[in-house]
């Protein structure tokens, strides 16, 4: 029966590592978690990982593809907002993902589409995908959207670790991860235990 191994943060990130040079192409992950797991962190200390490896990658804040204020904040700062109407992950997969997909004739994607400071678009130019790229895509909420990665991993935290950990004027999100996770149907490839960040326990799928 699986379970949960006792790991390191960086047993964890060689894991995700070797997981993504064991696939051929370019490889598409999801390092899905709250902001209180900062999984931007985790996705950028694997693609180091992975270019020591002599592997190019890259990744993406699913805080660089946020929907406009106008849509995002119609209802102001309330959980259904936050699960459904704050960040574009249509964009994410047509701009992103799917450029990045087997068979692709043209591999470019776009590494910002708008700017939450500014409310306006990032103007990031489009960039071309080496063969071999492993490109993370790191933020809240990633899995059960239809979205096309070749390697999942959620970083789990229990609803008080989440609500500790997440700054006062995010507390509002709270309620919406909190459901997600409860809700959450796609079995990511890595589950990660993540109330302590220093000691993750481990199941592979």
């Amino acid at each position: 029966m699986p379970r949960f191994v006792p790991s390191t943060p960086a047993a964890l990130v060689r894991l995700i590592g070797d997981r993504a040079l064991a696939l051929p192409g370019r490889v598409r992950i999801a390092v899905d978690g709250p902001v209180a797991a900062d999984p931007l962190a985790l996705a950028q200390r694997t693609a180091d990982w992975l270019r020591r490896a002599g592997r190019p990658a890259a990744v993406v804040d699913l805080e660089d593809y946020v929907l406009p204020a106008s849509e995002r904040l119609e209802n102001g700062r309330d959980p259904q907002s936050y699960h459904s109407r704050w960040f574009d992950y249509a964009a994410l997969g047509r701009e992103v993902l799917d450029p990045l997909g087997p068979g692709t004739t043209s591999p470019c994607w776009l590494p910002r589409l708008r700017d939450a400071a500014t409310d306006r678009s990032a103007r990031e130019p489009r960039q071309e995908a080496p063969p071999g790229l492993v490109l993370l895509v790191a933020g809240p909420m990633l899995l059960g959207r239809w979205l096309d990665f070749d390697l999942t991993v959620h970083l789990l935290m229990d609803g008080p670790v989440l609500a500790r950990r997440t700054e006062p004027e995010a507390q509002f999100t709270v309620p919406a991860l909190t459901r997600y996770q409860d809700e959450l149907e796609q079995q990511p490839d890595i589950l990660v235990r993540y109330n302590h960040p220093d000691r993750p326990a481990v199941m592979e799928r």
